[in-house]
C-alpha cells in the first residue's frame, strides 16, 4: 500500500467517524439560569458526556421554558414585570439559540407549555390565581393573551392529554386539579363537567404528566412528595384517581410542608418537591424533592398505573427541573442552589441512575429541556 493510499484512507475515516459522531449528537440540552438571566446550551454527546455552548440572555428571572412540537423554537418566561416569553429558533444543526421576538404574558407565569399543534402557548399562574393562552405565528411570534381564565389559588402547571383535546391544571392552593375541554382551532378553553378533581387536603398538586398511551396522568403533590395516578376517560376527558406512592424513602425525616410563602413557618424540614418525568417507555418515573435535595424513582405498572417506590439518589442542591432524553439512558438535573448540573445514566433495565459528570451552570438554574433531532 503506497502511502499516499493510506493517507487517503485515513482522512476518509476520520471524516466518516467526524460525520457520524455529529450525526448522533444532535441532541441539545438548554438551562434556565434565574438569577443570571440567560439560558445555557449544552450538547449531549454519543458517549453520555455534555460539551458547553453559548449562553443567550433573557431577563432575570427566566424560568420556565417549553420547545415546539417540530423542534424550530425554544419558548421561555420571564416572571417579572413586563411579563414577558422569548421565542428563540434553535438550530438543528448546531443547538445555537437565536432570539426572534418577545410577547407579553398575562401574569408571572411558573409554567408554560405548548399545544400539540404547536399554535398556542398555555401559560399557568401561581400568584395570578388563572390560566391563559396565547396564540403562536408560523414564525413562532407570540400574540397578546387571547383568553385568560381566573381559576382558584396557586394554579401551578398545564398540559394537553396526548389527543390535544382535555387540558389539565393542579392547583396547590386548593388540592385540585382544573379540567378543561381544548379547541385546537380556535384556542378555546371551556370547563368540563366537573370542572374540577377534588384531591386529598394539604396535598399540594403541583406538575402533571400523561403516559405515552394517554391512559393515566401522573401528578407530582408539592407538599407530601406523593405521586398519585389518575386514570383518563378518553371520551369525557375526566381524570379519576387511581392510587398514590411516596417519591420519598420510608425513613424520610421530612414532614408535609405548606404552601409557599409561609410567614412565621420555619419550612427547613419540610417537604418541598418539584418536578416530574417518565422515562420514554414508560416503565421508570422520577420524582425531584427539594429540602432533601433528592430524585426519587419509582417503578411504573403500564396496565395499571401503579407507582412503586425503588430509591432515592442525592442530587444537585435545591432540584427545580431536570429532564429525560428521547432515548430514556440519559438524565440531566440543575438545582437552584448549585453552581453545577448533575448528567446521569439510566440503567434502561432498573431505573437506577448513575453520576457520569458536573459540568458548570449559570445562577438560580431551574428549569432543563432536551431537544433531540437524531
Amino acid at each position: 500500500m503506497t502511502t499516499f493510499t493510506r493517507l487517503a484512507g485515513g482522512i476518509m475515516l476520520t471524516a466518516l467517524m467526524t460525520f457520524a459522531g455529529a450525526a448522533q449528537a444532535a441532541t441539545f440540552v438548554y438551562v434556565s439560569n434565574a438569577e443570571d438571566g440567560d439560558i445555557g446550551s449544552y450538547t449531549l454527546m454519543p458517549d453520555g458526556s455534555l460539551q458547553p455552548g453559548a449562553k443567550v440572555e433573557a431577563g432575570k428571572p427566566v424560568m420556565p421554558m417549553s420547545v415546539s412540537p417540530d423542534r424550530r423554537f425554544l419558548f421561555a418566561a420571564v416572571r417579572s414585570k413586563p411579563f414577558t416569553v422569548i421565542t428563540y429558533a434553535i438550530d438543528p444543526r448546531t443547538g445555537a439559540l437565536s432570539k426572534r421576538s418577545s410577547g407579553a404574558l398575562a401574569e408571572s407565569l411558573p409554567y408554560i407549555r405548548v399545544d400539540k399543534t404547536g399554535r398556542f402557548l398555555f401559560g399557568a399562574s401561581y400568584g395570578g390565581n388563572l390560566v391563559s393562552v396565547n396564540a403562536i405565528g408560523k414564525d413562532g411570534a407570540v400574540s397578546d393573551p387571547r383568553q385568560v381564565v381566573p381559576t382558584a389559588r396557586n394554579a401551578h402547571s398545564i398540559i394537553t392529554d396526548n389527543s390535544n383535546r382535555f387540558v389539565f391544571v393542579p392547583h396547590l392552593g386548593t388540592d385540585q386539579i382544573f379540567q378543561f375541554r381544548f379547541d385546537a382551532k380556535t384556542g378555546r378553553l371551556t370547563a368540563n363537567t366537573p370542572p374540577v378533581v377534588q384531591l386529598k387536603a394539604g396535598s399540594g398538586p403541583r406538575h402533571i404528566i400523561m403516559s405515552s398511551d394517554n391512559r393515566f396522568a401522573y401528578l407530582l403533590n408539592e407538599l407530601t412528595a406523593t405521586v398519585t395516578t389518575l386514570s383518563l376517560d378518553a371520551s369525557t376527558g375526566l381524570l379519576t384517581e387511581v392510587s398514590s406512592a411516596s417519591a420519598l424513602p420510608g425513613d424520610t425525616k421530612l414532614v408535609p410542608g405548606a404552601p409557599r410563602p409561609s410567614p412565621g413557618r420555619s419550612v427547613d424540614n419540610d417537604i418541598w418537591a418539584s418536578d416530574l418525568h417518565l422515562t420514554p417507555d414508560g416503565r421508570f418515573l422520577y420524582a425531584a424533592e427539594r429540602t432533601g435535595s433528592s430524585i426519587g424513582t419509582l417503578g411504573v405498572d403500564p396496565a395499571t398505573g401503579k407507582l412503586t417506590y425503588l430509591s432515592s439518589t442525592p442530587t444537585e442542591s435545591q432540584p427545580r427541573g431536570f429532564a429525560i432524553d428521547p432515548r430514556g439512558r440519559t438524565m440531566v438535573v440543575s438545582g437552584e442552589k448549585s453552581d453545577t448540573i448533575s448528567v446521569y445514566s439510566i440503567d434502561p433495565a432498573t431505573g437506577a441512575l448513575s453520576l457520569r459528570q458536573k459540568y458548570p451552570t449559570g445562577k438560580g438554574s431551574n428549569w432543563v429541556e432536551i431537544v433531540s433531532f437524531d
